[in-house]
């Protein structure tokens, strides 16, 4: 294993009292920790480049709430299985729910979610563009975990409702977010690639509630090619920042191909922004304009005005759902990633195109209100995605797939981004599933990944730890 600590400069600040100075905040480093093993044989197949039990826009397949972390996969039984432990220990105590994936497909994943009202573990799992699978435990068994047995008596039946609300027959990519006052809400997109809606939904700690959708697929796109009437708004991730406002990037993907200069890229084209300051009930653009009330039929559309802040064609792979998250001062950062044209200016296989020549970029705004672009210097020497995280002092942590961290200092206005560790020793398969919760409450850097292997035969399923800067 070879691993590169970056640290920031000794540079004292002066304060307001002569011949006093502070040192400042130190630059991102990582020190692993250990890791843990979750399953020795746990599902294997790859299907749309990715694995089922590491899909990077899961939301959260690993989490952290109350000094337990908890993580869902499927076993090589096909068994979907929920697991934690104490943070500070290395055994996990499992329980294998009644239900079984049902088809080898990665979309298919499990999300979880917390809802602080009444202490209640969720978990949907098991759809892409067709029914969800959803349980939940017992009140109150998150809250002293200590104390609570885990067994499967503290989970409910598994269910093809949320709790007797249906939300659509074409479900995909549940992400579970906890607002500021302990609801729990449930992202999803209703419709299929290339025609879909993104909607939400809401528990109160004692029923859910379909808030409605909130993104059209309608409208006309033209590129330089040609036209689409159809699409879906793909999200790189929704987030409360520490004042509450919730924050959504996304890239649209268009239905008809024709927009693409080849027929072997990906329809993927720009990187937006919306906020909502009410709960996800009203969208706003980057400028503050309200373009969307959910659940009517003003809804966030490609012909709005004032939505992209990094404009893209179709012709350079732009990847979706790729990772964002917010800083102290509830500024919004993201990582996107794609072909840059210094590479071509037409992908034509879109997978070995971005595994050849595909790239991160940091995107974020910074305080003036500007939006800034910083290409991190690692090749992606994949397909896949990259997830974000800042640690307790805003540095920046770009998980790239086979589970290398790059990271770059606040300091420097993100400008000095290097290989912090190279994923030796892990054999990881490609895309990694990071505890954002863990990051923000302990300060480490804790992700699930799963080895590489062939075929469809099992392999081992692991957690590992790194401590960022105390």
């Amino acid at each position: 294993m070879r691993r590169r600590t970056v640290l920031a400069s000794a540079v004292l600040a002066a304060m307001t009292a002569p011949g006093i100075a502070r040192a400042a905040s130190p630059g991102p480093s990582v020190t692993k920790k250990g890791s843990t093993l979750l399953d020795a044989t746990a599902v294997y197949f790859v299907s749309y480049d990715g694995l089922v039990n590491n899909n990077s826009f899961q939301k959260n397949g690993l989490l952290t709430y109350q000094g337990y972390q908890y993580a869902a996969w499927y076993t090589a039984g096909r068994d979907a299985v929920v697991a934690r432990r104490a943070v500070a220990g290395t055994t996990w105590s499992t329980v294998t729910l009644p239900h079984r994936l049902k088809s080898d497909d990665s979309h298919n994943v499990i999300s979880m979610g917390v809802s602080r009202a009444d202490g209640r573990l969720h978990l949907n799992m098991d759809s892409h563009s067709d029914g969800f699978f959803y349980v939940k435990s017992a009140a109150g068994l998150l809250d002293s975990p200590a104390t609570t047995a885990w067994t499967a008596s503290a989970f409910g039946a598994v269910q093809t409702t949320l709790d007797g609300l249906a939300l659509t027959s074409q479900f995909t990519y549940p992400q579970f977010i906890a607002t500021p006052e302990g609801r729990l809400q449930l992202s999803y997109r209703a419709g299929v690639s290339g025609n879909g809606r993104n909607a939400l939904a809401e528990y109160d700690g004692s029923r859910w509630t379909a808030l409605g959708e909130w993104s059209a697929s309608t409208g006309t796109y033209t590129s330089a090619h040609g036209s689409s009437t159809a699409r879906n708004m793909y999200l790189h991730g929704i987030d409360y920042d520490t004042a509450g406002r919730l924050h959504a990037f996304f890239t649209w993907r268009e239905q008809n191909a024709a927009v693409m200069c080849s027929g072997g890229g990906i329809t993927n084209h720009d990187t937006g922004y919306v906020y909502s300051t009410d709960r996800g009930r009203t969208w706003r653009n980057d400028a503050g304009a309200l373009v969307a009330a959910t659940g009517t039929s003003d809804t966030v559309s490609v012909t709005d005005g004032g939505l992209v802040v990094d404009p893209l064609n179709p012709d350079h792979s732009l990847m979706n759902q790729e990772s964002q998250t917010t800083d102290s001062a509830g500024l919004p950062h993201a990582i996107i990633s794609y072909v840059p044209g210094r590479f071509g200016q037409c992908t034509t296989d879109y997978v070995a195109d971005r595994t050849a020549h595909g790239r991160a970029f940091h995107l974020r705004k910074n305080a003036s209100g500007s939006w800034q672009k910083t290409e991190i210097p690692v090749p992606l020497n994949s397909s896949q995605r990259t997830k974000l995280v800042l640690d307790r002092y805003d540095n920046a942590y770009a998980i790239l797939p086979y589970g290398r961290i790059a990271g770059a200092s606040k300091s420097s206005g993100y400008t000095d981004w290097a290989l912090l560790y190279d994923g030796a020793g892990l054999n990881a398969f490609g895309e990694v599933v990071v505890d954002e919760t863990r990051v923000r409450q302990d300060g480490v850097l804790s992700f699930m990944y799963q080895e590489k292997s062939s075929g469809t035969t099992p392999s081992a399923l692991h957690v590992v730890d790194f401590a960022l800067p105390a």
